[in-house]
């Protein structure tokens, strides 16, 4: 049974953790960082102090949020328009954001993400591959640009931080392309975490549970917003969903020089949703769908997109 209190007993708390000045002189690359978790995660670290450039494909989105965090914060947020997929546009973002605040990030987000619900049998090959390729693919591209150039500058450090989720190491229906790209992504942080410390770099793993956004809760849902949060609350055995800031300050801790011991970590951060199962779980409901409400649901999905 989850808490019934859970605003008594496990409230969410939206101060910033860190003191402002923990990332004075570091510079911060988030990709998918011009809405929803990104979007907080960004703000957060310029809060923090930081120099922060946010990536994606929608400059105008970008540009939005740029101008947003730096009337908040007071500090030069610099978009990039990014496709995580393209190896060009990759370098190109580097060497922008290395014209523009002096160096190469010393912190990576790699929060850039694709996914959606769908039976696996519905799925086309084109539509697993392009979640793979922003997910897995993209998570490696951005790493390993990022990382060959802090191998070419013995005086920089970089700590590496990949947003994964805990269904990935246990049962990913009906989000089987998601679930297969994230396993990846864990590997390839730990894998990094061991191969390349010696150049100075970590690399850590949060995977949060469920945190309401509009992208993430409107491709996974044929709810609405509300009746999702219930639902899924019910599996949380601390009887809520997450907030945006609540990952935020855990991420900008596990980046921060506080954490420098902290290396090859993935860190479910999920209420402990992950050990729980309540007959009202997503996956159950899911199951309930008659077959055709999916190309009513599908549709939706293609309109939030």
């Amino acid at each position: 049974m989850s808490c019934k209190q859970a605003t008594k007993y496990f409230p969410i708390i939206k101060n910033i953790a860190l003191q402002p000045s923990s990332y004075d002189g570091k510079i911060v690359l988030v990709t998918g960082g011009g809405t929803g978790l990104g979007k907080t995660l960004a703000k957060t670290y310029s809060l923090l102090g930081a120099e922060v450039a946010i990536a994606s494909r929608r400059l105008n989105v970008l540009e939005a949020t740029a101008e947003e965090i730096k009337n908040e914060t007071g500090k030069k947020v610099l978009p990039v328009k990014m496709d995580v997929r393209n190896v060009q546009e990759i370098k190109s973002a580097i060497d922008n954001i290395e014209n523009c605040f002096g160096n190469i990030p010393n912190v990576v987000v790699n929060n850039a993400a694709g996914n959606f619900i769908s039976p696996t049998e519905r799925l086309s090959d084109n539509a697993f591959r392009t979640v793979v390729e922003i997910v897995l693919q993209g998570s490696f591209n951005v790493s390993n640009e990022v990382g060959r150039r802090v191998i070419n500058k013995e005086d920089r450090t970089c700590s590496f931080l990949y947003i994964s989720t805990p269904y990935c190491r246990n049962s990913a229906e009906f989000v089987v392309p998601s679930g297969c790209s994230k396993s990846g992504v864990e590997t390839l942080a730990r894998s990094l975490s061991s191969e390349w410390a010696k150049y100075g770099m970590r690399f850590n793993v949060i995977a949060p549970g469920p945190i309401p956004t509009k992208g993430a809760f409107g491709n996974l849902s044929n709810l609405s917003m509300e009746e999702t949060i219930e639902l899924i609350s019910k599996g949380v055995p601390v009887g809520r969903c997450g907030d945006p800031q609540e990952l935020a300050n855990l991420a900008t801790f596990v980046t921060s020089d506080f954490a420098s011991w902290l290396n090859g970590a993935i860190i479910d951060f999920d209420g402990g949703q992950r050990f729980f199962h309540h007959p009202s779980s997503f996956g159950r409901q899911l199951h309930k769908i008659p077959k055709e409400q999916w190309d009513a649901i599908t549709e939706n999905i293609k309109k939030n997109k």
